[in-house]
């Protein structure tokens, strides 16, 4: 089985008015050391042993469906759990390269 988390957020070249929401009222409540927020959409999904290819579906789904592409990027993480032996291997963290200016340019 392959558990999968996907985050969603606006590009950092997009204004997240939402965000400044937040972080003003963060400010409002005295929490004056918060210097940014950014808002953004959190997503689970599990994939069957049967898939080949994990990294390639989620990101096209990401891409296709749960990102608009012309705002927002994504970055993901793809765990493989064996049922057999009880082992957990990380398969794919996109989150540990998204400073990578190749990787963020093609979310």
């Amino acid at each position: 089985m392959y558990n999968v988390e996907i985050y969603v957020s606006y590009k950092e070249s997009i204004l997240d008015p939402q965000g400044q929401a937040i972080k003003k009222a963060v400010h409002q409540m005295n929490y004056a050391s918060v210097e940014s927020v950014r808002q953004g959409k959190y997503f689970e999904m599990m994939l069957d042993d049967t898939e080949e290819h994990p990294v390639n579906v989620v990101e096209e789904i990401a891409d296709k469906l749960l990102a608009n592409v012309n705002t927002e990027s994504f970055v993901y993480t793809i765990w493989h759990h064996d049922s057999a032996t009880g082992e957990t291997t990380l398969i794919a963290d996109t989150k540990c390269t998204q400073n990578n200016s190749s990787a963020a340019d093609t979310h």
